[in-house]
């Protein structure tokens, strides 16, 4: 069946007028696959994975930027503009290049993932690497965007939001219902408010019946929301999710508690073995920021959290190839090295009985 794209298919739910862009990419309508494996090391009744990575530039950022995007379309805007770690930048040069528009990124020098920069560079936004982290950057784009007509794109455009709650009408569609927990990693924190937003939109207009408790992990070298400080240099592997003050923390902490919920930190340890565990068992490749939600639920199951019987999803944010070099450092010495010789390949692998 032919899929519209987030604006259209979810107008309803989005603040969209006769003016606005039908722009698309064909995102969102991302697959929920259900755990086949892992879940039976956790003490639940089902786990689901809600497979962001499989939006058209590898992310979930899709789904708020291509409302960002038509919005500043909408409003005249010529030039759009955004700090990011990586998948905003990629995202963002997509959806101005489809739309016709000028793309800017700030990245901080040196902190940002080869693939993710390698989009933003081939859809041809003007990338600026700042000597400065993620937080810095997001400053001066504020300022700029301030004071010239340039749209900010970042997730504190409440276009931003809008597109991205629409992930939490799908997993609904998909399930059926609403999930009892919902877990993801949190950067920036704008992804938590918006699946909060869904649910809650949801929930007001009697779709379901309750509401799910949202579960946010950061990685311990980036946690401000779980110390309630800012971090000045956060520090992790998974570079999605090193922001040290996160632009809608307020929110993410209003999502939390509403919800009865949590946001606690899981090391750089933790996220790369569940980064491992969903290519190795469930056949998911993900960026190492995404496996931050498995490997909060594990961490909450070794603490006897759950009672046997809940529903989880977890939302993988982006695909492993975002980030190919930390995958390939964790592998690199599972790869054989032989003579091109058939004799000894078949040696190697040990065959002993005749195919044919």
């Amino acid at each position: 069946m032919y899929w519209p794209g987030v604006i259209k298919h979810f107008e309803e739910f989005l603040p969209v007028t006769s003016k606005t862009p039908e722009l698309t990419l064909q995102e969102g309508n991302t697959p929920l696959i259900r755990s086949y494996h892992i879940v039976k090391k956790i003490h639940i009744g089902s786990l689901w994975f809600k497979f962001e990575g499989m939006n058209p530039t590898g992310s979930f950022k899709d789904r708020g930027m291509v409302m960002a995007v038509a919005k500043a379309k909408e409003d005249g805007k010529k030039v759009i503009m955004c700090a990011s770690t990586g998948n905003t930048s990629a995202s963002a040069a997509a959806y101005a290049k489809r739309a016709g528009l000028t793309c800017i990124v700030l990245i901080p020098q040196g902190k940002i993932a080869l693939g993710k920069l390698s989009q933003a560079l081939m859809h041809g936004a003007r990338v600026l690497a700042i000597r400065g982290n993620f937080d810095e950057a997001l400053k001066i784009v504020r300022y700029i965007t301030s004071r010239y007509p340039v749209a900010l794109v970042n997730s504190i455009n409440p276009f931003r939001i809008e597109g991205q709650k629409t992930a939490a009408f799908e997993v609904v569609d998909w399930l059926g219902d609403q999930p009892d927990y919902l877990a993801l990693p949190v950067g920036n924190a704008g992804n938590i408010t918006a699946y909060w937003k869904g649910f809650k939109e949801l929930s007001a207009r009697k779709i379901i019946k309750r509401l799910p408790r949202m579960m946010g992990f950061q990685a311990n070298g980036a946690c401000p929301l779980v110390t309630g400080q800012p971090f000045e240099h956060p520090q992790t592997v998974a570079t999605a999710i090193r922001i040290g003050n996160p632009a809608s923390w307020a929110s993410a902490i209003n999502a939390r508690d509403e919800s009865g919920g949590l946001i606690e930190a899981v090391t750089d340890e933790e996220i790369l073995a569940a980064q491992r565990m969903l290519s190795e068992e469930e056949g998911l490749f993900v960026e190492p920021a995404s496996a931050a939600s498995l490997a909060g639920v594990l961490k909450k199951n070794r603490e006897g959290y759950f009672q046997g019987k809940e529903r989880v999803v977890g939302v993988l944010t982006g695909h492993g190839l975002k980030d190919p070099d930390i995958a390939i450092e964790q592998c690199k010495d599972r790869i054989e090295e032989v003579g091109a010789s058939s004799e000894e390949i078949v040696e190697r692998l040990g065959i002993r009985n005749e195919l044919v």
